[in-house]
Formats: C-alpha cells, sequence, structure tokens
C-alpha cells in the first residue's frame, strides 16, 4: 500500500449476516467463516499502512484484529465508521433479522431522510454527515489507511460521492435505497478511495479477488437488513 490512499473494508461475516439473533447493532460477533475471510483480508495487505482504523461495533474490530498482528507498529484508531443504526430501540436484544425486517420496510417507505426512528436511532441525514465527516478526516491522514467498517456506511460514503449529495430529500433517500439494491459489498470486499477532484477522493470498484474461494454472499446487504 504506497501513497495518500483509503481502503474501506467492510467486515467479515458476522452472526446477524448469518441470520442468528443478535443483541444490539455493535454487539454481534463474526462467525468462523468471518474471522477466516479477516485473515484473507490481512493477508492480502502487500504492505503496512500508515493507520489501521475500525468502527466501534465487534465484528469490524474483530475483522481488524489479524491485520493489527500482521503490523504491530501501525497505529490503531477506532473512528465512528459504526453502521447506520437507523433503527435505534427496535433493534432490540436477542432479534434476528427477519424480526427487524417489518420496522425496517417502514423505515425505508417513509423516505424522512431527518426521521428517527425507535427514539434514539440515526437518521439518513446523520448518516451522511457521518460519511462527509470521515471524508474530511481519511483526507488529513498522510498515508495509506485500511479502515474496517461496514456495508451500508461504505455505500453511503461512495453515494455521497458519486452524487455529491450533502443534504438528502425524500427522493434522494429513495434513490439511495435503490442504489443499495445493485451496489452490491461482500463481507470482506474493500472499495478503495483515492486522492482526486474536488471531493478529494475518487472511487475505485470493490476488491474481492483476495477472498478466493469464500462461499457466495448470503445477503446482499439491502438496507432493509441489518449489517
Amino acid at each position: 500500500m504506497t501513497g495518500a490512499r483509503v481502503w474501506m473494508i467492510r467486515h467479515g461475516q458476522s452472526e446477524s449476516n448469518a441470520g442468528l439473533p443478535t443483541n444490539g447493532p455493535g454487539a454481534a460477533p463474526l462467525t468462523a467463516r468471518g474471522r477466516a475471510e479477516a485473515a484473507r483480508v490481512a493477508a492480502a495487505l502487500t504492505g503496512p499502512p500508515a493507520l489501521v482504523v475500525a468502527s466501534p461495533f465487534v465484528r469490524a474490530r474483530q475483522t481488524a484484529l489479524p491485520t493489527r498482528e500482521r503490523f504491530p507498529d501501525v497505529p490503531y484508531e477506532e473512528w465512528p465508521v459504526q453502521e447506520f443504526t437507523y433503527l435505534g430501540r427496535l433493534h432490540g436484544p436477542h432479534t434476528t433479522n427477519a424480526q427487524r425486517r417489518p420496522f425496517a420496510e417502514a423505515y425505508w417507505e417513509r423516505s424522512d431522510p431527518r426521521h428517527v426512528e425507535g427514539g434514539d436511532g440515526e437518521s439518513f441525514q446523520g448518516l451522511i454527515d457521518r460519511a462527509r465527516a470521515f471524508l474530511d478526516r481519511a483526507a488529513g491522514v498522510p498515508g495509506p489507511v485500511a479502515v474496517f467498517t461496514h456495508g451500508l456506511f461504505m455505500k453511503a460514503v461512495a453515494w455521497t460521492l458519486a452524487t455529491g449529495i450533502t443534504e438528502p430529500d425524500a427522493a434522494a433517500m429513495r434513490a439511495f435505497r435503490r442504489y443499495t439494491d445493485v451496489a452490491v459489498v461482500p463481507n470482506g470486499s474493500a472499495i478503495e478511495l483515492r486522492p482526486h477532484g474536488p471531493d478529494a477522493f475518487g472511487l475505485v470498484a470493490g476488491a474481492t479477488g483476495h477472498l478466493g474461494a469464500a462461499e457466495p454472499e448470503r445477503d446482499p446487504g439491502r438496507p432493509v437488513f441489518a449489517d
């Protein structure tokens, strides 16, 4: 890894991705498959980044661990690059994606970018604000950064870069949902950001070759699911 680049890496398969119940949006650990994906990510890096970053959620920190172990001298930080937790308290303890689906569908059908669900959920505007703040912060790091994050957050970063939208209306929110249907980000895959243009970064399509013969993605990451 050379130059001022950023690799946004989705965490390995989590228990939530595998259809198992979880105890809130940040608590789901990796499965055995997810741990293998994390190891393949670490092995695929051709050299040490200048910085390793992870979201505070368990599955992202666990995915970063093999990379941290491979490059123990590289600084490590946790940034607010966690998944979009739009259901708030409706993402109850010991619930599955299937059980949360009706609440998620209702949220996206509402298409209100400033709506806060479940009392303490993050609004869609809040997600886009967080994506833009991440881009600003990453642009200030003088070297390549490996960022272990989440599918919907990665899509939000890519979408706001591609569209330039920073204050979405209802139509933009519906467009983002359509975008998530076709922009597949498998567990363990990476999107590269390179210095380019007025937004500081250009987008390079996702990388999956390092995953080898991993089994096909079970859940393509539609926003009606928790990541």
